[in-house]
């Protein structure tokens, strides 16, 4: 399990923007991090990532604090895919998503066979094996989102966080995306941490949910159980419905409305 135990941070000595929060984070499970804009969820995503380094509290994974973990053996255990990124254009796919395998490379251990099958593999996984020479320079933007979740599964950790996956992604391949997301947590008990703007999709693909507002962790547990019409209301200031569907679907939330923001 990881478990954070009364995380804070500031990007400044005003207010701070995550404040005291603790939660955990079931291992083998696909937990989404929804809110409103400016509520944290990214934030919360580097923190876990040790890219942000908290300022009061700690993380632990396995129960050991993350800041122990060597940088290497930090990569072995998580990957993280951002909404943004940047690179040189002059890289192919292949020979960005090659990057994956850093946390195995040494002065003793140069390119093997495995190395190779693991690209291969992750090229495959997310379509991009029939391009895999073409330059960044050629590709949409949805492409090169694809080519970054590509790196990260070449890196073969247990865990993976990803910020806003489906933002530059039309229809289709949203939920082409999300479908490889569940599949990687079913067929290989990967732990998918991701931050989510669309609340169907977190009903549809989480296990679990945290509700985040204005820094805090309002709301954790079962999807189905946390996503209630009340709470929605009351986070997001928008009035839902929930269509609770056929036998074996998930529920649908329906929006219907927004009510005042006064005294959020």
């Amino acid at each position: 399990m990881m478990e954070l135990h009364n995380v804070s941070f500031s990007y400044s000595k005003q207010q701070p923007l995550i404040d005291k929060l603790s939660g955990s984070i079931r291992l083998g499970h696909i937990t989404s991090i929804v809110g409103p804009n400016g509520s944290g969820k990214s934030t919360m995503l580097s923190l876990l990532a040790r890219q942000l380094h908290v300022q009061q509290g700690y993380t632990t994974l396995y129960k050991k604090n993350i800041d122990t973990y060597s940088l290497k053996n930090w990569a072995k255990q998580l990957a993280i895919v951002y909404q943004q990124n940047d690179v040189a254009h002059e890289f192919t796919i292949k020979s960005l998503v090659k990057y994956g395998r850093f946390p195995y490379q040494n002065r003793f251990r140069s390119w093997k066979k495995e190395d190779e099958q693991a690209v291969e593999e992750a090229l495959a996984m997310t379509g991009l094996d029939t391009m895999a020479n073409k330059s960044l320079l050629q590709l949409s933007g949805g492409e090169r989102q694809r080519v970054w979740l590509a790196l990260s599964l070449a890196q073969q950790t247990p865990i993976l966080l990803l910020d806003e996956p489906t933002t530059y992604l039309d229809l289709y391949h949203q939920f082409e995306l999300l479908d490889l997301i569940e599949g990687l947590k079913r067929e290989q008990g990967k732990t998918i941490v991701m931050v989510l703007h669309d609340l169907n999709q977190a009903l549809q693909y989480s296990d679990d949910l945290w509700v985040m507002k204005e820094g805090s962790l309002v709301a954790a547990g079962n999807v189905q159980d946390v996503l209630t019409t009340s709470l929605v209301e009351d986070v997001f200031c928008v009035r839902a419905r929930i269509d609770k569907g056929s036998e074996g679907t998930r529920p649908l939330l329906i929006p219907t409305g927004k009510v005042s923001r006064e005294g959020v």
